[in-house]
Parts: structure tokens; sequence; C-alpha cells
């Protein structure tokens, strides 16, 4: 609350410049309802979750200042806090006042009417021990009673004042001067010396675990917390911990908390505004022509969505080939797509939106805008394709939601923005320190080798970093300026081409993005080879005769090209277009159930005039020949009741031979003493020959030996024994479909070593049967040697159908 009285007092001291400073940095306090007094305001500035939203827009030396004065307790004085972070010369100095002004932008660190520093009381709480410090000595000995204050006063050689304030505010004024912490401590036994030192390189900050009937105090300790150098628990759980202050004391006066106001170096070359639109134009012309490509082959095959959700890597190698990019320009493009609204789940497909169709019309400069805001605000990595265990991502896969690696985007727009003018850097890793320092909370990439390698490839893709620099495009969209982006889009990006160049061998070449009409065409005719700068698309017989079973005529194919080419059409591609269309549709394939022939064309012509055979769907294919769309059977019991006499044939042009076979039951077997009962499933020639399968004795009792030796007993959740081992239950608890018989049988086999068949079911779902051996339980997984596949397997435990004992021929 006092916290939340003093910003309410400074922010309303604020010019108004200054306040939309900090409503510009805190604009989730402007949301819907907007406050409706400064008080209000304060309010929504000192809440958890606002102050947590802030934290990660903060740099390196923003968060380190923070931290210090989180150490220092505040309310602390600017210079207390300048000494700490060894800021005392006059550059550094002006750096501490730069990025305390940055912090009062964000309404974190402001100075109240005393001179001294105040902290978001949710921001102290970011960290469990600032620069490895406990809390400051006034917080813990707010429980202590007056007489415990006057004993330490007493065993320091102070006089105590008369009430529990004025003894605390005497404490804690001597434990802030250092000389005077470290007077007491030269006068310390040489145990309590090396424990306080120990202590204070170390922190007190460690987790404290609460031991009940454990040691005692540290040897040396009972020294100390009379002292109240170090404060115990009040009920005794835990170590004693060491106050801020002390610790502050121990370590000297030269030890400085971290502070770097400078981003790290890097090493730059000059390049040209010239040089970077280029290669930016270039980088954002072959993204959009392979987005464009990439979203036309979803349109044309819906692709499949796995029964997890998203798209698996047989997916994405499909449309990859199909739209001649490579993985991470096909993630980039769906996911940027997805996030636009141009794609959308559609049951188990992913379908492109009605939002896609207009975009699919719109020049490319339009078209790459969309995608690179919403690329700017993703809120995950779209090209990281393996997780930290090193498995394969699917795309689109619903991922929660991750604002570290939003914030290593921006990080990267902050780094590149900062560069000196006309300096670009000569490695591209070299900005993922910059990043680091910018955005120190944000997420590299499980799989980058150097840190950040992921997010600049995307922005390599996307022409928003070209020759080590800012593009145009980064700048507008770091400024967050759609207006000025579009402009750029324009300026830098060529309109769609409407026409192609299509040569003598076979091939149409366009220039530069192609507009959707003409893409369509392309598409349609001829297969596409590659995209980028340039699309390349080549006529085959097979891609015109695509064209004709589409319903097309030659001349209307003709006609089609000839508009969109940039001169005549080659004669070879003509004579490719007529020689297609002449043996196009000279076979045909008619669907038909069963085909009916004779010698009569007269009778077969009355068949398939005749009203009552309607139904059968008969057609007259030669004088001889009908087809029936109705099944063989159907067709001959249907001629039957019209007075026709017809024979069926086999496969393979015989006469099929109608004989009705007797039905005959199996014989029921006898029931034999000690037997299975009657109508129990024996097989005839087990019961009537008298030879059943015969089995090994020896293989038998080995079997026995190896079960276990008591009867099934009920499971341990159901009332039954407790568990055998600690093997029995954790299988117990991950192989939910297994009874506990094959529980136990399982569990045996794990803790013996032995080899077991089990029955498993794919995460396809189709069942296989497997023997395993070489067990080893790693929950909720089993690891072991599958003798079906001659190699080591992972099985779900949960998967798990049924447990047998294996046996090996």
């Amino acid at each position: 609350m006092k916290s939340r009285s003093t910003l309410t007092t400074w922010l309303g001291g604020l010019d108004s410049s200054r306040l939309a400073r900090v409503l510009a940095a805190r604009k989730d306090a402007m949301a819907p309802p907007e406050p409706r007094s400064v008080g209000e305001l304060a309010d929504r500035l000192q809440r958890p979750g606002s102050v947590a939203r802030a934290l990660p827009l903060l740099a390196l030396p923003h968060l380190q200042v923070a931290e210090a004065l989180a150490a220092l307790g505040a309310p602390a004085s600017r210079d207390a806090l300048a000494e700490l972070l060894g800021a005392v010369d006059d550059d550094l100095s002006r750096e501490l006042d730069a990025v305390l002004d940055v912090l009062a932008d964000h309404a974190l660190v402001w100075p109240d009417g005393a001179g001294r520093l105040r902290m978001a009381g949710p921001l102290r709480q970011a960290w469990d021990a600032p620069l490895g410090l406990d809390a400051p000595l006034e917080h813990l000995l707010s429980d202590a009673t007056s007489d415990e204050l006057r004993g330490m006063l007493a065993a320091l050689g102070l006089e105590p004042p008369g009430t529990k304030q004025r003894r605390l505010a005497a404490l804690v004024e001597h434990h802030s001067d250092a000389e005077r912490v470290l007077s007491v401590v030269a006068k310390a036994p040489a145990a309590t010396r090396k424990l306080l030192e120990r202590r204070a390189e170390g922190g007190s900050g460690q987790p404290r675990f609460i031991m009940f009937g454990g040691p005692g105090p540290e040897p040396g300790a009972g020294w100390a917390l009379d002292r109240g150098l170090l404060i115990q628990d009040r009920y005794g759980y835990g170590p004693a911990r060491m106050p801020a202050e002390v610790a502050l004391a121990l370590r000297g006066a030269g030890r400085h908390a971290p502070f770097q106001p400078v981003p790290p170096p890097a090493r730059s070359a000059s390049v040209t505004p010239r040089e970077v639109d280029h290669e930016a134009a270039a980088a954002a012309t072959a993204f959009t022509s392979h987005a464009v490509a990439v979203l036309s082959t979803c349109s044309a095959t819906t692709p499949a969505l796995l029964k997890s959700g998203g798209l698996g890597a047989r997916e994405l190698a499909r449309i990859g080939k199909a739209a001649q990019a490579d993985d991470a320009v096909v993630r980039l493009a769906l996911e940027t797509a997805y996030a636009a609204g141009l794609l959308g789940r559609d049951g188990g497909r992913l379908a492109p939106t009605e939002a896609y169709d207009a975009w699919a019309e719109q020049e490319p400069p339009e078209q790459f805008v969309v995608l690179l805001q919403a690329w700017r605000n993703l809120p995950l990595t779209p090209t990281q394709a393996r997780d930290e265990d090193d498995k394969a991502l699917p795309a689109l896969a619903g991922a929660p939601p991750c604002d570290g690696c939003a914030q290593a985007r921006h990080g990267l727009l902050a780094a590149a923005a900062r560069l000196p003018a006309r300096k670009g850097v000569t490695v591209s890793s070299d900005l993922g320190p910059l990043i680091a320092w910018h955005r120190p909370l944000a997420h590299p990439s499980p799989s980058d080798d150097t840190a950040f390698a992921t997010v600049i490839r995307e922005a390599e893709i996307l022409g928003v970093l070209a020759r080590g620099a800012l593009s145009a495009f980064g700048i507008h969209l770091w400024a967050d300026d759609t207006e000025g982006l579009e402009l750029e889009s324009r300026r830098l990006l060529p309109s769609a081409t409407a026409t192609a160049r299509i040569g003598a061998d076979l091939t149409a070449v366009v220039t530069g993005t192609p507009s959707a009409r003409l893409a369509s065409l392309l598409d349609s005719l001829a297969d596409r080879e590659t995209t980028g700068t340039a699309s390349v698309w080549r006529f085959s017989p097979g891609s015109i005769r695509r064209a004709l079973d589409a319903g097309h005529s030659p001349d209307e194919l003709a006609a089609d090209l000839a508009a969109v080419a940039a001169g005549p059409l080659p004669q070879p591609l003509a004579y490719l277009i007529a020689d297609t269309a002449r043996g196009h549709g000279r076979v045909r394939v008619a669907p038909a159930a069963c085909v009916l022939h004779g010698d009569e064309p007269a009778l077969l012509a009355e068949l398939a005039a005749h009203r009552r055979l309607a139904k059968l769907g008969l057609r007259q294919l030669a004088p001889t020949v009908l087809i029936s769309r109705s099944p063989i059977d159907t067709t001959l019991a249907a001629l039957r009741d019209a007075g026709y006499a017809p024979v069926a044939e086999t496969a393979d042009g015989t006469v099929r031979i109608e004989r009705t076979r007797p039905q005959r039951a199996p014989a029921p077997l006898p029931a034999q003493r000690g037997g299975p009962a009657r109508g129990s499933g024996r097989s005839v020639a087990a019961g009537v020959a008298g030879t059943p399968a015969r089995v090994d004795p020896n293989v038998l009792a080995a079997r026995l030996l190896k079960a276990p030796v008591s009867p099934p007993e009920p499971a341990p959740p159901a009332g039954g024994a407790a568990f055998a081992t600690d093997t029995e239950e954790i299988v117990a608890g991950w192989a939910k479909r297994l009874p506990y018989s094959d529980v136990r049988q399982l569990a045996h086999a794990i803790d013996t070593g032995e080899p077991v068949t089990v029955e498993y079911v794919a995460a396809s779902g189709s069942r296989t049967v497997r023997t395993l051996s070489r067990l080893v339980l790693d929950p909720p997984y089993l690891e072991a040697w599958c003798h079906l596949r001659d190699d080591e397997r992972v099985f779900t435990l949960s998967r798990l159908e049924s447990v047998m004992s294996a046996t090996f021929e």
C-alpha cells in the first residue's frame, strides 16, 4: 500500500508528456475501461500481472539496476544504488540516470518526495534472492520481540532505547554501517568468522528446507545470532539467514553488482542503403512467391492434420515439394498465414479461409505486409522443427503461447535498429549477444547452434535483415508503422507478373511473383519446377492430359496460353497440345459391376430396353455386350425373375457351377473327466483324431517356475494386498489397460531381466504382438529389445494390452 500511495503521488506530479510516456510504455494499463484517475492508474500499474508483462520489455541494464535496488531493499537512496553498482564516475552515472528514467517510464522505479527510490511491490518479488542476498534486517526482525532486540543491542555494546521501534531502528542503523559490522566481525571467534564469510560469499538466499528434529545451529552460529549478524526463524525452521546489510559489508566495498549499460561489441562492416534494399527486396520477393505457392498447394489439396494436432513431416514434405520450398520457408508461410487468418482448421484438415481468396487476388506487396505483420507478433518460433529432446515438431501444433519467443523477435529488431548508421554485422551470429542484451528474458530455440540463430534466419528469409543490417521493412516493423511498411513494400517489391515467357523447350518462366490467375492457369497446364525470384513451369504430355481431363478443349488451352504469353506460342507447345488431344479419349473406362454378353444382338437389345430391368442400370456398349451397375448376384436374380435363364461366369471366363451344399454343424465333443465342458470350442480334428498338441513338459515347467507362485489376487486399488515391489506399483500407475496379473508378470520380467511377449496398440491403432527382452523401465515408457524388429524400441506403457511369458523356437 505504501508503494501504491507514493506511486500515486509521483504520477500526480508529472506533466502530461511524461505521463503519456508512462502510458505508452505500459499499454495494458489503458485497457478498457480506461482508468478514471491517477489513483486507479497507479493501482493498475502495481498489479502483479501488469508488472510481469512489463519485465520482458526491459534490457539487461534495466534488470540489473532493478535487482540491485531490490537487494538494497527499496526505498533506498540513489547514491547507495550507485555505490553498489560502481557507477560513481561521470559516464556510468549518466548511464545510471538514463536507466532509472526508463524504469520510471515503466512505473517500476520512481523517486519519492524524500529523494529515495521506490520500487513496485511485485517487482521485488521477481527475485528470490537478488544478488544472492537475503532480505534486509528490518524485514527479518519484523517478528522479533522487544526483549530480543534489546539483547542484540546489548551484545553489540549499544544502549538499548526504550521502545521496540527505536530498538529496531538502532539495529538497522548499526548494520547499515559497513565499518561497524566489520569491526564486530573482527572480534568474533574463528569459527564464526569462517561461517559468516562463507555465507556472505555464497549468499543466504539458497533454498531452505524445513527439517523437524534436525541438527542444531552450525558451529559458530550462536555468537552471530546473539548480535543480529544471523537471524534464526522464529520457529527454528531451516538455517539461519544473513541480512542483506551484513552480507554487503562482508563482501567489501570493492565488490560491485553487475552493471552493463553498454551493449556488447559486434564486428561490423560498411553497407549502403542501396545494397540493403536490393538484398531485402530479393528475399521478400522470394518469400512471397513461396508463400503463394504453399497456400495454393494447401488450397488444391487440403493437408491432413495429425490426431494430436498440427501438420506432420509427411504433409510438410509434400507441400514443400509441390511449392519448391524448404522446410523452414514452408513452416514460416503456414504459421504466418494461420496467424493472419488465411488458414483454418476444418475437421481433420487444414483449409484456406474466405480471407485467403481475397488475399490471393492482392498484389505481392500487400500479400507480403500481411504475412510480415503476423510474424512480428507470433507467440512462437515458427521455424523451430525440433524440441529440447531433438524430436520432430509438427507445424501449427497449437503450442501454448511463448512470450519469450516473441521477445526474441523484438530483441532482434531492437539490436539491429541500434547498429551504427550504414553499418551491418559481418557475421549474423554476432547479433545473438546483442539480442540477449536487449531482451535478457527472450527464449532462444533449443536447436540453435549459436544464440538466437533461428530467429535471425527467419529475419533473413523475410528480408527484415539484409547484409547484417535492418532493412526498410525492419525499420517500420520495429516502429510498428503499418503505413510506412506498406509504402516500402510497394517501393521494393514488384507487382504481380501477368505474363510468362514460354520457350521452345516447353517451359514457362515468370519473373517475380505470378498473379493468381497466371499461377492458377500454369499450375493446371504444367508442372512447377522452381519458385522464388523467378518461377518455372514445364509442359509435358501428362500435364496437358491433366488439363484435358478437367474438361478443357485443345482450342481453349491454346487460347488461354496465348493470352498470357509474352510472345507467340512456340510451335513445339502447339504440337504437344494437338498430339495429346488427338490421343485423348480414344480409350474410355466405364464403371460397371458386371458385364453381360451373348451371341444374339437382338436378345441383348431386348434386355437393355426391358422396363423391369431398368433398375439394374444396363447400358449397351456393343451389339453383344451390356454392362450393369448392379452386382452379379443381383443382376442374375433380376434376369431370372424376368423369365430369362442367364448363367454366371468366373473371372477366367468359364461357367460357374452353382451347387448348394447342405449346411452342417460341427459335432460336439463328449465331455471328458477333468476335461473341458461340451461346446468349449475345441476343433473336431483335435477331439476326433485324439491327437492333441504335444507340450514339452520341460518348457511348461520352466514357464510355470517363471510365473508368480500364488494364484491371481485382487489388485491393491480393489482392496487386495499391497504391491509386492515398487516396480509393480510404478507399472500399475502407468499401464492402466493391464489387469493386475499382467502388471505383476511385467514387473517380474523387468526386475529379473526375463523376456516377455506383449500385445501392443500402436499410435496408428494397429495391434501387434512383440517379444521383448532387456527391459528398462522409464515411466511412462518401457525401453526394450524388440525381437520382431531386431532393434531397440520404446513402448508407451499405457498402450500395453496384455503380457505373456515369452517362448523362443
